[in-house]
């Protein structure tokens, strides 16, 4: 039966998550059926789902035959898109912390306690961090230490830490240990200062020593490491708040990165940039979409104009001040359209990678499609000419991800494509309107096209050919 299971549940023994055809079931297995059934007598599932912390369910028959183990089947939310803690911000990941320590809070005043605390746990939701794994938590048992303990602490204090104290650019530590940044490793990396930070010594510094002490004699006795001492609730309630303070503490400003305030000199004067908006408004209507993928969404401009007609927008950009402020913007406006929007951090040249076990547990970009409709607005020269990616190859990948395509070709004689060249021999000859369309012709079929006034640049609504 668990050869059903999606690549990013099959680990967990109490249950799994799989498709039947378009839909998304999660099976309860028998070994966690007192679990799940204290989950939904103690008041808990409807305290979280009231406050839109825990992604809903229902419980329906099985789509086909089960087998002994089976408990019970579960038809959960729908989430739009799946996103991973190493394409957040800042300002999600510590939402993420804060929603997850939240639910250990509210578990406990149920009787119950979050086993896992895995940053996987937690996708975006209508604008807000929202926990996906029913079977995250298990019946309280007073005395025992909280066994999401250093989970927590490696998929989210360690590496906001570093992200506010080091540097922003160390999320990527979580693309190479999808288990979490080592505490000994995050305790290395921050600098001095991390000593006059109690908070920090005691959960990283000191937390990473008890893991490598208790590690070796379970090394040379050749059996399990002793369990923790004794933690009584009030104490695990006043390590919750503890935590909850550090990481609020935590702060980073997105500035000071090379394209946080691009759109200000986006070589538009007032009235060509409402003329693009509009043309933008018009072919996303024409298309009609439910799911965009904006690549290079910069603060998300044209994101929200996609919004308004589309159920999800899923808003790249390579820049993690903009993510950053795009993120916030959402966030201020949940309820309104822009709720649909979700910022992520993604870099087009290295996209998402599949990761995880026989490269499954986590999915490419690719796999995660396809969207309806590409938007790649004031992004193509960047890729073409900062990072010498052959035209048809650009065209090829973006055909890989949706079926529609709306694209603004910005030409050498503008101001952007000058400056990148500034600095560097023009060996891209074919890199014209006329280069752009024929290395296109191969993967699309140009539907319209609107030159813009005032600019050299020409917008295009492409249609993927069969």
């Amino acid at each position: 039966m668990t050869d059903r299971a999606l690549g990013a549940s099959f680990r967990d023994p109490g249950g799994f998550v799989y498709r039947n055809e378009a839909e998304l079931f999660r099976q309860v297995n028998e070994s966690a059926a007192e679990d799940y059934r204290a989950l939904m007598d103690s008041g808990l599932y409807e305290a979280l789902r009231e406050k839109e912390l825990l992604v809903a369910h229902e419980e329906v028959a099985p789509p086909f035959e089960v087998d002994a183990g089976h408990f019970a089947t579960l038809r959960p939310e729908a989430i739009p898109f799946i996103a991973y803690p190493y394409e957040w911000s800042f300002s999600q990941l510590k939402d993420a912390a804060l929603l997850t320590l939240r639910l250990q809070r509210l578990a406990l005043r149920h009787d119950m306690s979050l086993k896992d605390a895995s940053a996987y746990n937690v996708q975006f939701l209508r604008g807000r961090p929202t926990m996906i794994d029913t079977l995250s938590f298990e019946r309280y048992r007073e005395g025992e230490p909280w066994v999401a303990y250093r989970q927590f602490c490696q998929h989210f204090l360690a590496p906001l830490a570093l992200m506010a104290r080091r540097d922003i650019r160390l999320n990527a530590l979580l693309r190479s240990h999808i288990d979490g940044v080592p505490l000994d490793l995050a305790w290395s990396l921050l600098p001095v200062r991390r000593w006059l930070d109690r908070g920090l010594v005691a959960h990283l510094y000191l937390h990473a020593r008890y893991q490598k002490r208790f590690e070796a004699q379970a090394g040379e006795s050749g059996t399990e490491a002793p369990s923790a001492r004794p933690l009584s609730r009030s104490a695990l309630e006043n390590m919750i708040e503890d935590l909850r303070q550090i990481i609020r503490r935590l702060s980073w400003k997105p500035s000071g990165t090379e394209w946080a305030d691009y759109t200000s000199g986006d070589s538009y004067d007032e009235p060509s940039l409402a003329e693009k908006k509009e043309v933008v408004r018009d072919f996303i209507h024409a298309i009609g979409p439910t799911k965009v993928f904006d690549l290079g969404a910069n603060t998300g401009t044209y994101s929200r104009i996609a919004a308004q007609t589309s159920e999800c927008v899923v808003a790249f950009d390579v820049d993690p001040a903009c993510v950053e402020r795009n993120y916030l913007e959402v966030r201020s406006h949940r309820g309104e359209d822009e709720a649909g929007v979700l910022p992520l951090l993604l870099d087009l040249t290295n996209p998402s990678p599949s990761l995880g076990f026989a490269h499954t547990e986590r999915e490419s970009l690719v796999e995660r499609g396809p969207a309806d409709v590409v938007l790649a607005l004031a992004l193509i020269h960047h890729i073409a000419i900062s990072n010498n990616v052959p035209l048809p190859r650009i065209a090829a990948f973006f055909a890989s991800l949706a079926p529609e395509l709306v694209i603004e070709f910005v030409p050498k004689e503008d101001p952007k494509v000058a400056t990148l060249l500034a600095t560097r021999a023009d060996i891209f000859p074919d890199y014209t309107r006329e280069g752009f369309e024929a290395a296109f012709a191969a993967s699309y079929e140009i539907v319209e096209t609107k030159p813009l006034s005032s600019s050299e640049r020409v917008l295009y609504r492409m249609k993927r050919r069969a």
